[in-house]
């Protein structure tokens, strides 16, 4: 495969498979013809516009097909498509279309309501508003503001390392980053991830991730760059999800644990037909055993985990389908390299390498390393301490992990790391092994203020439905299984861990309620 951009890969489809499906959304169906013919028409109103090489358009919205056209419309006027997540409050998506300057927004009906013409538009930079699919409040859809616009177009002239599109990311700690991505960057994180799930244009895509998830947007581009079909799905309902699988032929997915978790304990799960599915990737996230083992054992196919960042275009590591299947202790990592990255564990305060099964922090290099944080050169800087080179540079992921007989294991975010007199302990760990306790359905560890240790460790525990689960009996099961400074010290019970789009549980919110009387906090 020779593609050097998104554009030169859109036309190859064209000429190789150019009447074949690529994108479906229900009944609605886009072959590679009508992808490069709309787009053309966006291309051109964007242009007729004013926006250019290097401008930031926005969409809002949870509908792959209209993303791609955007997203390839702006390719071809060398712009920058950035998604943004709609799950935020209305502030926050103002926040980040300032940030990003954006010149134009693409917004679904369903969020339009914000965004009243009578107010003005959202943000001084913005010339242009429409809807996704049908006019609302007041804006014209998409196809309806392009379609007096020419079938064809000229596209820019990008190079390799050309921005392509910009995503966010989810602000976990602080404001969310602007991160920017190349065309090369986004082609090779298709070729990785179609070599390892063994996809071509035989196969077919299920999509339910959102639209600005870094794993959502590399899954839709594998259309472009392989070929295969995708089939999308812009709300992710379990059920509605299990029975697609076998009514559209579903070969391929990508889903965080959580979807997992939610599939493989609906009620609808036996009765699914998973005959046509033929490998299941995840990531975003950790997985419990149990979960794993659950899902292996429901759908009875190829498994492959990926662990990357958006800032590293997906897949920094993958775990094989013949990991998967050799099980034990593999099952606990996170796999060996990609082909074109290497990394390292480094010693997050004296940056020196460390040695096998030292813990530090994760270091990867690859040349589909972030190209940089959009208008926050210190945040740039502080991520790349050697600079980013021509070789991509070595990244610091933020990740504390080892390596051991060439596997990477994850033990947790740095900064999710619990003191507790003088111990570094990585809550990951802890959550796995009390995923596995009969009575508990979700579950998180974090720290707590303690006068004599600084931090002791709290289980905060979500229950099955059902079940009415003892602390003490919690906390004595867990003594069985680690090591006692590892255990919980107390349980607390909660309705549901808060997780950002990405399936991660947001730590930060579960401390608050035990830090904010505190004049110091750890974290």
């Amino acid at each position: 495969m020779t593609d050097l951009t998104l554009i030169d890969a859109l036309k190859r489809q064209v000429r190789e498979r150019g009447n074949a499906v690529a994108m479906q959304a229900g009944e609605h169906a886009w072959t590679f013809a009508d992808l490069d013919r709309d787009s053309n028409r966006i291309a051109g109103a964007l242009a007729a516009m004013g926006v250019g090489k290097g401008d930031r358009v926005a969409c809002l919205t949870k509908h792959h097909p209209q993303c791609l056209l955007l997203c390839l419309a702006a390719c071809k006027i060398g712009a920058v498509c950035m998604p943004v997540n709609w799950r935020l409050a209305g502030p926050e998506i103002q926040q980040i279309m300032n940030h990003g300057e954006a010149r134009f927004l693409m917004v679904d009906e369903a969020f339009s309501a914000q965004f009243k013409p009578e107010a003005g538009l959202p943000t001084p930079m913005i010339r242009q508003i429409v809807t996704t699919e049908r006019p609302a409040a007041g804006f014209p859809s998409l196809a309806e503001w392009s379609a007096g616009y020419p079938d064809v177009f000229e596209a820019h002239p990008a190079g390799t390392d050309a921005p392509a599109i910009q995503l966010y990311s989810s602000g976990t700690t602080g404001l969310p980053k602007g991160i920017v991505l190349s065309h090369s960057g986004l082609i090779q994180s298709c070729v990785v991830a179609a070599d390892s799930w063994k996809f071509d244009e035989n196969g077919v895509l299920g999509n339910p991730l959102p639209t600005f998830h870094i794993a959502g947007m590399v899954v839709m581009l594998m259309t472009i760059t392989c070929g295969g079909p995708n089939l999308t799905y812009p709300d992710f309902v379990p059920a509605e999800f299990i029975a697609s699988i076998g009514k559209g032929g579903i070969t391929h997915t990508f889903l965080v644990p959580g979807m997992i978790m939610f599939m493989v304990d609906s009620p609808a799960a036996p009765t699914g037909d998973y005959r046509t599915l033929r490998l299941v990737s995840y990531g975003g996230s950790p997985i419990s055993e149990r979960v794993l083992k659950d899902a292996i054992a429901l759908f009875d196919c190829d498994f492959v985990q990926a662990y990357g960042l958006t800032e590293t275009t997906g897949s920094v590591t993958l775990l094989s389908p013949e990991a998967h299947r050799q099980g034990g202790d593999l099952l606990r990592s996170a796999g060996t390299p990609v082909a074109d990255t290497i990394i390292k564990i480094v010693d997050p305060a004296t940056f020196q390498d460390l040695g096998e099964n030292e813990t530090g922090e994760v270091w990867s290099k690859s040349v589909r390393n972030f190209l940089e944080y959009w208008r926050s050169p210190e945040a740039t800087a502080a991520a790349y301490p050697e600079g980013r080179g021509a070789d991509g540079g070595w990244f610091r992921t933020g990740d504390g992990g080892y390596i051991k007989d060439g596997y990477l294991y994850i033990n947790d975010r740095i900064k999710d790391m619990v003191i507790s007199g003088g111990e570094n302990i990585y809550p990951a760990e802890i959550e796995n092994v009390l995923m596995s306790h009969p009575h508990v359905a979700d579950c998180a560890i974090i720290g707590v203020p303690d006068a004599k240790w600084g931090e002791s460790i709290k289980a905060l525990v979500v229950k099955k439905p059902g079940c009415e689960p003892d602390s003490a009996e919690i906390i004595a099961w867990m003594r069985k299984r680690l090591a006692g400074f590892k255990c919980p010290k107390s349980v607390d019970y909660i309705e549901a861990l808060p997780r950002n789009p990405s399936g991660k549980i947001l730590k930060r919110i579960l401390r608050e309620p035990y830090w904010k009387d505190q004049q110091r906090a750890v974290h």
